[in-house]
């Protein structure tokens, strides 16, 4: 017989408790505890009932439904279903939590693009594979780069001919998502790289939230009014901020996101083939300006704003710091050369 332990803390919720005595792989005993609001009381005795019998390798979705079924006409209040099969998967070890990591910050230096994207693969990799921790690294850019999704076509997104005026490498990432014209300085670009168990249990248009809270605090304590709007875009009332991407592979999540601190307009539609709809979501529907909300509502330097940032996160979560190991950066360089510069991945799709 094991025993295990698990919490739940529902959004703009209450906190769900779940203790479990497991044996061979199924439930035996449980016990559902909480701050929570229940009407009638005698549904926590069914609702906890529903629980006995499982098996530890049940998803989600079953274990939420037996849930439910047993609460039947009860009135859950600050609490559901979802969030009992949460704590019981958090009791299992099936699904954690932010503080159940211990995060890193690791410091390559500016990379020229096909490095970045080199080793964001190999930091996942190493994720996945249990050879690194869950890590936080903030990009530096050694060159201008024009970074398109995983499945756009290059011609349909880049003006091939204004990125080589402009000195931009056009490189294809391994996650999806939209196109994004950088020069060194202009803009914030941050990857996460974390097991899959932190998302366990969320839909993919919830994890980008979730994983992107701790940013949007961080901005609103610097007093720029920062939202998320689904799938992936963090935005303000003066435009755009940025947005996000996601790539999964072997258990680990790699999130990352870039915010335009400062960021010249008529370059970027000089590079990017935006169409005047797209423009328009982006919050400039003119170029000869420049795309800086969070410059703008910040007064503050990219620096400065990535000094709050990364302090916000180092007191919410934690955070160790540490160079490039030479191993990853040789593994990354040569990923470089052989992947992300290879024209059958640049224009896999035309």
């Amino acid at each position: 017989m094991s025993t295990h332990h698990g919490e739940f803390k529902v959004t703009h919720g209450k906190l769900v408790v779940v203790d479990l005595d497991v044996r061979d792989d199924v439930v035996a005993a449980a016990t559902i505890s909480g701050d929570f609001f229940l009407e009638p009381d005698e549904a926590l005795g069914a609702m906890t009932a529903a629980l006995v019998g499982l098996r530890t390798d049940a998803p989600l979705n079953e274990i939420a439904a037996a849930v439910d079924e047993a609460a039947g006409d009860a009135v859950l209040v600050g609490f559901d279903a979802h969030a009992v099969g949460m704590a019981v998967l958090r009791a299992l070890g099936r699904s954690t939590a932010w503080h159940d990591h211990d995060f890193t910050l690791l410091d390559a230096g500016p990379l020229h693009p096909p490095a970045q994207m080199a080793l964001d693969e190999v930091l996942l990799r190493q994720v996945a594979a249990g050879e690194r921790g869950p890590t936080l690294r903030v990009w530096e850019w050694a060159s201008n780069a024009v970074i398109i999704g995983s499945f756009q076509s290059v011609s349909n997104e880049v003006d091939l001919e204004a990125a080589a005026r402009r000195d931009a490498t056009v490189v294809r990432r391994i996650s999806g998502g939209g196109a994004m014209f950088v020069e060194p300085g202009n803009t914030i670009t941050y990857s996460l790289y974390v097991p899959e168990t932190l998302v366990a249990g969320m839909s993919f248009v919830d994890s980008y939230a979730y994983l992107d809270a701790w940013v949007l605090r961080a901005l609103r304590a610097l007093g720029v009014e920062a939202t998320y709007v689904p799938v992936n875009d963090i935005t303000s009332p003066a435009g755009k901020i940025g947005g996000a991407a996601q790539k999964r592979a072997g258990g680990a999540v790699l999130h990352h996101v870039t915010m335009s601190y400062d960021m010249d307009a008529d370059a970027m539609v000089d590079v990017l083939r935006i169409g005047r709809e797209k423009l328009s979501d982006k919050g400039h529907t003119s170029s000869g300006k420049r795309v800086d909300p969070i410059r703008s509502q910040t007064g503050l330097s990219r620096e400065e704003v990535l000094e709050a940032m990364l302090k916000h996160f180092e007191s919410s979560y934690g955070l160790g710091r540490t160079p490039l190991d030479d191993a990853t950066r040789a593994e990354a360089d040569d990923l470089a050369t052989t992947k992300y510069v290879d024209d059958a991945w640049l224009h896999r799709v035309p």
